[in-house]
């Protein structure tokens, strides 16, 4: 996955992936060949959007019995529900592993693949919401990078996919927690964080209360701290001046190079004389847009407003 950010071409964005250990864009050349894992870290990205349509993102494939793997769509097509044409969706046996503990369909490399160690986390955003997720051994790592979260904990390693999805749910019951947190929100709290102490404090008391709900099921807790990724460091600093980015990064043309970056959000400066502050936008609501990637490409001109005020 060591590739450059490409300086031309146009591509279908699949947003953001931690799965090389590092931010990177993930991009499908729309005149078909291999998906692209371009850093973004440090780099001045140009882009333009192309049309106001959604495209297919492909599928996830096992590219083993305990691994998956990103496909591009092949046909470069519109999407269809759920971000995927009819005929990714219907090759892709990883849609089945959200419900996979609750009977139905289960394809053979699917149950290979959750038949594997898999872990249950806490993990809170900068606003204080905090959810209950799952991670494959594999996924351990990237898949709290990418949740954009300010503070995590492993709560337990389970024997599989399906002991740990049931954990999940009652969690979930008992404890009201969440499984999902949209982007967008994520987005405002960080750009309203002012005070780590808050969400710090929430993260320590749902924990308390996750460890003594598990060991009312008779499992064991055994918490172990997530340690962020060093390029999230200046959004996780409410000290760090920021503005919300002015434009919609669905739309036009856009000039920015990233600073910082908490799941798919991100810290960019703009093409300035370098007085005005960095900016902080979403690079996730790309997923599924056609972009035209280049140099030539800036952000409009406009007054941004910080955000701590």
């Amino acid at each position: 996955m060591d590739q450059a950010l490409p300086t031309s071409g146009t591509y279908v964005c699949h947003g953001i992936t931690w799965a090389s250990g590092d931010p990177r864009l993930l991009l499908a050349p729309v005149t078909r060949g291999q998906l692209v894992y371009a850093p973004v870290m440090g780099r001045r990205l140009g882009y333009q959007v192309s049309g106001s349509g959604r495209w297919c993102t492909g599928r996830y494939r096992f590219a083993d019995r305990v691994r998956v793997e990103a496909v591009a769509c092949p046909d470069r097509a519109p999407a269809e529900a759920g971000g995927q044409c009819a005929a990714c969706s219907g090759r892709d046996d990883f849609r089945f592993a959200h419900r996979f503990h609750s009977g139905g369909h289960v394809p053979d490399a699917l149950a290979a693949y959750m038949a594997q160690p898999h872990w249950l986390y806490l993990a809170t955003f900068a606003d204080g919401t905090t959810k209950i997720g799952t991670a494959a051994e594999p996924r351990k790592r990237s898949r709290l990078d990418e949740q954009g979260a300010l503070i995590a904990t492993y709560l337990v390693r389970s024997a599989d996919g399906r002991d740990v999805r049931f954990l999940e749910d009652a969690l979930t019951r008992r404890l009201g927690l969440t499984q999902t947190v949209r982007a967008a929100a994520k987005l405002t709290a960080l750009a309203e964080l002012r005070d780590l102490a808050p969400a710090h404090a929430a993260h320590q008391q749902h924990l308390d209360r996750a460890t003594e709900a598990l060991s009312g099921l008779n499992v064991p807790a055994t918490p172990e701290p997530w340690t962020p990724p060093g390029e999230g460091d200046l959004l996780r600093t409410p000290e760090t001046g920021c503005a919300l980015y002015p434009h919609d990064p669905r739309s036009g043309e856009h000039g920015l190079t990233v600073l910082s970056c908490l799941g798919s959000q991100v810290l960019a400066t703009l093409d300035d004389d370098g007085e005005q502050l960095p900016c902080l936008l979403g690079l996730g609501t790309l997923k599924g847009r056609r972009i035209v990637l280049g140099a030539q490409f800036s952000s409009p001109p406009a007054a941004v407003q910080s955000a701590l005020f």
